[in-house]
């Protein structure tokens, strides 16, 4: 989201710059050449830095950049940029699926710099809920969603793959609340009745041990011809356009962006019941299913697998409508400070 939003206020004529508090990671190298073809400033440390380490790193940055406004995105990267001294307006963007907030330490951090975020913004309504019950209120909140680029995925109606086999994809980075391992049991019996079906499972790799539970179910299931277990791709909108059904058992989310990229293809969607997917509940061609239940889940796979390609209402949810939230924000919060 971080990415898509920089290009777009770089194509909007405003000087964006894009920084971290950790080196640049492999599978990261693809979207740094995007950001850097639309003359987006990337400045990332060189090695793993410490605390301190941590501060300086943004000091500097902060020094070649210049900004009129900082948007830290996270809860530890809102820390370090609310310790240093500038004089920028600082604008906190809550992305947690889960209440960062409910660690001591966190908590008392943010109640002691909360002063000093011109706003504090949340992806999803949970995000602001939880901060409001856990630190306190904030004179400017406010709740941005994620936005989809629908120009670039695409509503691909009477689009049929019948030369390829019917793909299941899960996109989403390792880790257990993403429940890879739930669609992977669930997938062995949807080939007990669609014995062509096949699963894509492609993500950041997160957790080095949850990665290595998925593989090691399919092989104990014996599923390695008709399971890939991928890495991060760029290429998401040719594999949704690709793909039968998208399929995402995640256990909590705060507004995933996978989701929204998925209804905008008009893929058939099979998600789990949590809050942060009840506003598609109507969508056509989305099911919310109990994906804790294999047999469930599994049952409204194969129902997807047999469903059409559908256009889906996406207003206030594209990557423009989230653009004009946060550029307003800006504007708001640099004029408090002049």
């Amino acid at each position: 989201m971080v990415k898509e939003l920089a290009i777009h206020q770089r194509k909007l004529g405003d000087a964006v710059g894009v920084t971290s508090l950790l080196p640049e990671q492999d599978d990261f190298a693809a979207l740094r050449a995007e950001l850097e073809r639309h003359q987006v400033a990337c400045l990332f440390p060189e090695r793993t830095p410490g605390n301190f380490g941590k501060l300086w790193h943004l000091y500097h940055a902060i020094r070649r950049f210049k900004p009129d406004v900082l948007i830290a995105h996270a809860t530890v990267p809102a820390f370090y940029a609310r310790a240093l001294p500038t004089s920028a307006p600082i604008i906190f963007v809550m992305h947690s699926s889960v209440n960062d907030f409910e660690r001591l330490l966190f908590r008392g951090v943010e109640w002691l710099l909360s002063r000093r975020a011109g706003a504090v913004i949340g992806v999803s309504e949970a995000n602001v809920k939880d901060y409001v019950a856990s630190v306190r209120t904030h004179r400017l909140m406010q709740i941005i969603p994620n936005g989809v680029d629908t120009a670039r995925f695409v509503c691909t109606t009477g689009v049929e793959n019948l030369a390829r086999p019917p793909q299941i994809v899960q996109i989403g980075r390792y880790n257990s609340i993403k429940n890879q391992l739930q669609t992977v049991r669930a997938f062995a019996e949807v080939v007990k009745t669609n014995v062509d079906a096949r699963l894509l499972l492609i993500g950041v790799v997160e957790d080095t041990v949850y990665l290595a539970q998925v593989q090691n179910l399919v092989r104990a299931l014996k599923l390695e011809d008709r399971v890939t277990v991928d890495g991060p791709r760029s290429d998401i909108s040719r594999l949704l356009t690709d793909s039968s059904v998208f399929a995402m058992p995640s256990r909590s989310e705060a507004k995933s962006i996978a989701f929204l990229e998925a209804l905008a293809t008009g893929i058939p969607v099979v998600a789990s019941t949590i809050e942060a997917f009840a506003f598609a509940r109507d969508y056509p061609g989305v099911q919310l299913v109990d994906t804790t239940d294999v047999s469930a889940y599994s049952r409204a796979l194969l129902g997807a697998l047999r469903q059409p390609r559908v256009e889906r209402p996406l207003k206030g949810l594209t990557l423009r409508d989230t653009a004009e939230q946060y550029l307003a924000i800006a504007h708001r919060v640099a004029g408090a400070v002049r």
